[in-house]
């Protein structure tokens, strides 16, 4: 057997501060990494082109780091319960080290994998965690259970020490020529593009692709826009968030990394309001936690609600509703611009999709299901986890205190995009109409007409009375 230590990657595109590489480059000078493209996930009806093409971006920047460092990035385009196995067996690796998955499928996958390594004598990485900071098992409740509501969550997982970057690959070596040709042999193919594949985004990314850009990204936010982030993250118009949604789900930067960036923005803070705004963006990478834990502990959220009452709610799921919805043909402003900004860019703001899956289950009365689907399908940053966890919550059939949270859509542009910006950049064709009109969507129907803009689908009052009807049925039985 060599020396050779193949490294998984996974949602882990990148070599800095990647715990799993970390651990194969202190055990051997040589680890080769190696990449799956699973037709388990690429053939499914929920892949979004714009992921895909993010996804290749980062791996030709990951091939183009290894290279700089004397190694490879193997791709592999196979169910990888046979491809990994049968690219150490013939590599005659030593070990094939990756980093654990919270998502249902992934640890299904990892368990066979794993399984047929150790059939033939090759060492497996023991539980290792790169995304989170914290392992599911760590944060827990006094009485050894997993949390089902964030605030204690926070409490604890926020008290506890946060684990520093990781150095990892120095001095590493790669692939003989001869290793590199039984490989070939074994299923390594070059690096298709996601037009290849069969999915296709012409348009711009809203992040670019590879470790450097998402470093690139986090230093600028957390230099500037982080000291008013409180303040400006609800509102679309401005870019007041990081964008790094994308970058954290496929791993293009440490999660490690993200946490001593704020701590430092902390330590250079010279006001309240800085420390209040940083510790604010902090708490939404606990949030992002707390739902990758929760999809750890009850794997069950990846099909189905959460709360008792939800379980078999009666929603109508109205064909017409559900596509004027994603069109972005509503009639409600607030609600359109953000599905065309969607559409458009594979990205939305988070206060906005916390907006539209509000109006799509309690307004419409469409199950989440096919929204958190759709969104799935369109965004660049689709990830089970922070997805099935925010729909759930806009949906209250989540893991949340609060029973019923319904959303007035005019109350919303009025109150988080005062001028209309937003609205006017995603719908164009309402920009000459006053701020005043725009922003409540009480637009003349003879207006409307003429703009070319919608009727309302729905009343919002009378579906805001239909649902709170529906959910005291459901409640009672």
């Amino acid at each position: 057997m060599s020396d050779l230590i193949l490294f998984w990657h996974r949602r882990d595109l990148r070599v800095s501060d990647n715990t799993g590489l970390a651990a194969a480059s202190a055990q051997s000078q040589k680890v080769v990494g190696v990449f799956c493209l699973d037709p388990n996930i690429l053939e499914r009806d929920d892949v979004a082109p714009v992921r895909v093409t993010y996804m290749i971006g980062c791996l030709q920047a990951l091939q183009q780091r290894y290279a700089e460092l004397g190694s490879q990035l193997l791709i592999l385009h196979d169910n990888p319960i046979q491809a990994i196995p049968r690219l150490a067996t013939a590599l005659n690796a030593q070990a094939v080290f990756w980093n654990w998955d919270v998502e249902p499928y992934s640890q299904e996958r990892d368990r066979a994998v794993m399984e047929a390594l150790k059939e033939k004598g090759i060492q497996v990485l023991p539980e290792n965690w790169d995304q989170i900071l914290h392992s599911p098992d760590e944060i827990r409740t006094g009485s050894n259970q997993p949390y089902t509501v964030f605030t204690p969550f926070w409490r604890n997982w926020s008290s506890k020490p946060k684990a520093e970057p990781v150095v990892t690959l120095q001095g590493v070596t790669g692939l003989t020529t001869a290793e590199q040709e039984i490989a070939q042999q074994s299923g390594v193919i070059p690096l298709p593009t996601a037009q290849d594949l069969g999915f296709v985004w012409d348009r711009d990314l809203v992040i670019a692709p590879g470790e450097i850009a998402a470093q690139e990204r986090l230093e600028e936010f957390t230099y500037k826009s982080i000291t008013e982030y409180k303040e400006q993250r609800n509102f679309p118009a401005v870019n007041g968030t990081s964008q790094l949604s994308a970058a954290l789900k496929f791993g293009a930067i440490g999660i490690r990394t993200v946490w001593v960036a704020t701590i430092a923005a902390l330590e250079n803070s010279r006001s309240d309001e800085t420390d209040t705004s940083i510790r604010a963006w902090q708490q939404e990478l606990a949030w992002r936690e707390f739902y990758q834990h929760a999809m750890y502990h009850f794997p069950e959220l990846a099909t189905g609600a959460y709360r008792e009452a939800f379980k078999n709610f009666p929603y109508e799921n109205n064909e017409e509703l559900f596509q004027a919805w994603c069109e972005g043909k509503t009639g409600y402003p607030i609600v359109d611009a953000a599905m065309r900004q969607m559409n458009e860019s594979g990205w939305m703001h988070n206060r906005c999709r916390m907006i539209v899956a509000n109006f799509l289950t309690k307004d419409l009365l469409i199950d989440p299901r096919l929204g958190e689907k759709y969104f799935y399908q369109r965004l660049i940053d689709g990830d089970l986890s922070a997805n099935n966890g925010g729909w759930q919550w806009s949906a209250s059939s989540g893991m949340d205190p609060k029973p019923v949270r319904i959303f007035n859509p005019a109350s919303q542009a009025q109150k988080f995009d005062p001028e209309g910006e937003y609205i006017r950049e995603w719908v164009p064709e309402l920009r000459s109409v006053d701020t005043e009109y725009l922003l409540s969507g009480n637009i003349s129907e003879q207006e409307r007409a003429a703009l070319g803009y919608p009727l309302p689908v729905v009343d919002h009052k009378l579906q805001q009375r239909q649902f709170k009807a529906i959910y005291a049925q459901q409640k009672a039985q």
